[in-house]
């Protein structure tokens, strides 16, 4: 059997979203200085909203409230991968770092998806 979540870095789904984290830092260092204030700023906030989000959910006391911060990381997701695309479109992001990234962010809405049911 696991161990027991005594707090929110003993979860994955935090894990995973500061991966993420720390994936679209790197993609958006190498972005136009005149995104700077644009793209890269949105991005980037969204990527800290997904763990932020499942941190301050945890810390919650009532399954309702904890619910409700799963779907904003859930949200955040959502907005990353329009945001990714764009990039991508752009020609900011090359094709195999938007798969990468795509795929990570896909893992992270399923398990979110999965934790919602599961409260």
């Amino acid at each position: 059997m696991g161990e027991k979540i005594r707090n929110f870095r003993d979860l994955e789904i935090w894990r995973k979203g500061k991966e993420i984290v720390k994936q679209v830092y790197l993609l958006t260092s190498d972005f136009p200085k005149e995104e700077l204030y644009g793209l890269v700023t949105q991005m980037r906030r969204c990527a800290v909203s997904i763990p932020s989000n499942v941190a301050e959910g945890f810390n919650r006391y009532h399954n309702k409230e904890y619910k409700q911060f799963l779907y904003i990381a859930l949200g955040s997701c959502a907005e990353l991968e329009t945001q990714i695309e764009i990039s991508a479109e752009l020609g900011f992001v090359m094709e195999a770092a938007k798969i990468s990234l795509l795929e990570k962010i896909d893992h992270e809405s399923r398990m979110l998806t999965s934790l919602i049911k599961k409260l």
